[in-house]
């Protein structure tokens, strides 16, 4: 490290350099200048390399050896310390648009109100850092930064670890500004029982599994999807509460369905995490059976499989036997294999979501 620094046609010196002035005039060794100043020969060596900030009491010690003021000291090492950090914070910048040119600023001007800055891409860093909270969109780089990966780690990269990471971030900040009663599992429970009535209030079950689940101290938040983050939900303990977010990635009601009971499953079993796509592991397997079962009854689906009646008129009298979307129904047979994607008699049992924020 230099013992001065330049910066915008500035310069500053570390106290370091003034202090190397003085004992060149002095005529005395820097260990004799060491002993008559009472520190050591290393920590001198140091500050007057720059590698070691000027302490207060090294401050007072070099007042009284040589008759300045120790806030003489201080205040050259505050003006060192200033340009250094602003030396730093430009380079943290040039990071900072490597990790911003990974997403859109119009999904925060569209969503959360964010102002229009055409072209202005370091003023749209400032808007989206601080409705963010945090200090660099750096730290977004960082894999498991608010909570884990889970398997899917290995495969994603830096666009995808940023985008999930700004998706569980934003979830967070609104469950962190929620007071909400504590976790309470039973009541959790309770709460699930209650979202599975609602699968077919296609515009109204937002509300009221909100407000039944925030009941249990759990926060339900839905996303808008950014696009390219694989991300399908997340769940996150966030003080006595747990953060529980989906998103609409998807669109289509059974996926969003499933991806809610999926991270439901995980909480049940107190695993906290990001669930991606085509992730693999004990984990995931009890999640997708757990959401699987609760959607859709195991011993009632093996029957409507036993039939073997896979038609538009056969899905919706089961779905109405058990109270579920069609769509919900639908989505396990694909998953299943028991009907294809291109049958274009069972579009229509498909309802599509989509988010939209406040």
């Amino acid at each position: 490290m230099s013992n001065y620094i330049e910066y915008d046609d500035k310069i500053a010196f570390h106290p370091g350099y003034y202090i190397k002035e003085i004992v060149e005039e002095s005529g005395l060794t820097q260990e004799d200048f060491a002993k008559r100043l009472d520190t050591t020969p290393k920590n001198l060596s140091l500050l007057i390399r720059g590698e070691q900030s000027l302490s207060i009491d090294i401050a007072m010690k070099l007042s009284r050896l040589i008759g300045t003021s120790a806030s003489y000291w201080l205040n050259l090492q505050n003006a060192f310390d200033a340009m250094t950090a602003a030396f730093k914070s430009k380079e943290e910048l040039v990071q900072e648009r490597e990790i911003f040119s990974f997403i859109d600023y119009k999904y925060f001007r569209e969503n959360f109100n964010l102002p229009d800055l055409p072209r202005k891409i370091d003023e749209q860093i400032v808007q989206v850092r601080n409705f963010l909270n945090v200090a660099t969109l750096t730290v977004f780089k960082k894999r498991d930064m608010a909570v884990s990966f889970r398997s899917a780690s290995g495969e994603l990269t830096d666009a995808n670890i940023v985008k999930a990471n700004i998706m569980v971030q934003i979830a967070t900040n609104i469950a962190l500004k929620t007071v909400a009663p504590k976790f309470n599992k039973a009541l959790l429970e309770e709460a699930t029982r209650y979202a599975l009535t609602l699968t077919n209030h296609h515009s109204t079950f937002y509300p009221l599994i909100k407000e039944a689940f925030y009941k249990a101290g759990v926060v339900f938040v839905i996303l808008p999807n950014i696009s390219g983050s694989k991300i399908n939900g997340a769940t996150k303990k966030v003080g006595n509460n747990i953060m529980l977010m989906v998103n609409d990635r998807r669109l289509n009601s059974d996926t969003f369905w499933f991806t809610l009971f999926h991270e439901i499953g995980h909480i049940m079993n107190g695993d906290y995490g990001i669930s991606f796509d085509a992730e693999t592991g004990e984990q995931e397997e009890i999640a997708n059976k757990y959401a699987e079962d609760m959607l859709i009854p195991s011993e009632l689906y093996q029957q409507f499989i036993e039939d073997n009646r896979f038609d538009a008129q056969a899905i919706r009298a089961f779905a109405k036997k058990i109270d579920r979307d069609p769509g919900i129904v639908l989505g396990r047979l694909l998953n299943d294999h028991k009907v294809l994607h291109t049958d274009r008699t069972l579009h229509g049992l498909r309802h599509k979501y989509k988010v939209q924020m406040a």
